[in-house]
């Protein structure tokens, strides 16, 4: 399970510290791709697997299944960490979570995400705001 918040920022290769919590887990290659709310998102190759799986059951003839299809695999890349840990981001990741340099890395439970600080100060800040509501509103799946 990936849990806790890290602020790394990129480097001019945009290159970014995956946090050694996370590595271990993650394993030697992983997937990177865009991800919904204006992050990045982070898949073992396992869950890469089972994903890839889910939304090619999708039909074909289903217009968002197809979008969702197209937006996962078009912009999803394989990464390696190097010695130091680092993985380099491609430029259209970079640009579509809007990256400019300092990002917050996450644990999502299953997955790990990818945040431009400055979204993911803001997502935070009105999310916390209707924290409560929220899981009011989802109780019947939080038992």
């Amino acid at each position: 399970m990936f849990m806790g918040e890290y602020r790394h920022s990129l480097d001019s290769k945009n290159r970014l510290i995956v946090p050694a919590r996370f590595r271990d887990e993650l394993g030697d290659t992983f997937i990177v791709t865009r991800y919904l709310d204006g992050c990045l998102t982070v898949y073992t190759q396992a869950q890469w697997e089972k994903l890839t799986e889910r939304l090619s059951s999708i039909p074909m003839t289903n217009k968002a299944g197809r979008q969702l299809n197209r937006l996962f695999h078009a912009m999803a890349s394989e990464c390696e960490p190097d010695s130091q840990g680092r993985i380099q981001l491609p430029q259209p990741l970079v640009k579509a979570a809007g990256i400019a340099r300092k990002c917050c890395v996450i644990g999502a439970g299953d997955h790990v995400e990818i945040w431009a600080e400055e979204r993911w100060d803001e997502y935070n800040a009105v999310s916390d705001e209707a924290f409560e509501e929220a899981a009011e509103s989802l109780t019947e799946f939080l038992r």
